[in-house]
């Protein structure tokens, strides 16, 4: 009789799911972890600030490759049909937003926005968790004051697709190692944004 052995994508949702659970009942170890990235150089190192969004590295194990991050959303956030380098779970602590999950029918390596159908609509709320394969493309539109806590898994590629249904333009992206110093200086997270940050998450109540 064959044995049902668990895929790598199950293994790592059942680990992500005992650790963004157990840190999402516990608002001060949460609040701690963020207030000590402002004294981590190398943690504050690693945070992100685009227009629409920001990435608060709260840990970093460089040799499991794993990370774990908070992400706050801009109000007007919405996001282009894409896929990931890495698994990813999602737990979301405040808001909520829209989900898509597309299926992609392209025989070539290079998909583009006519191989994308939508299959799954989902409202992802306050206390929702998820796991996504870094191969799956999805695209989100969140409400004001959308919170999520992120635990990333090891790269399984060196890049992902993004990709325009309005233009139909579609296009790669790499990881941070291919970027140039002018790239990551640009969404390179300020003291004084980190500060509004934690105000804003004070405020919300997620920490």
């Amino acid at each position: 009789m064959q044995t049902y052995q668990s895929s790598e994508l199950e293994n790592f949702e059942e680990v992500s799911f005992k650790t963004l659970s157990a840190l999402r009942q516990d608002k001060n170890e949460l609040r701690r972890l963020v207030l000590g990235v402002r004294k981590d150089k190398q943690l504050f190192s690693l945070c992100e600030h685009y227009d629409i969004l920001d990435k608060i590295v709260l840990h970093s194990d460089e040799e499991k490759s794993f990370r774990l991050r908070l992400h706050i959303f801009a109000d007007d956030y919405f996001d282009r049909p894409h896929n990931h380098r890495w698994f990813y779970s999602s737990y979301i602590l405040s808001g909520g937003y829209r989900h898509i999950i597309f299926s992609v029918d392209a025989k070539g390596s290079d998909p583009e926005t006519q191989h994308l159908t939508p299959v799954l609509i989902r409202h992802e709320k306050k206390g929702d968790f998820y796991t996504l394969h870094h191969s799956q493309y999805h695209s989100v539109t969140a409400e004001p004051n959308t919170v999520t806590l992120i635990l990333r898994g090891s790269a399984q590629a060196d890049r992902f697709r993004v990709m325009d249904r309005e233009t139909k333009e579609s296009w790669w992206q790499y990881g941070a190692v291919s970027e140039t110093e002018e790239e990551k200086n640009k969404k390179r997270m300020t003291l004084e944004r980190f500060d509004f940050l934690v105000e804003k998450l004070t405020r919300i109540g997620v920490i």
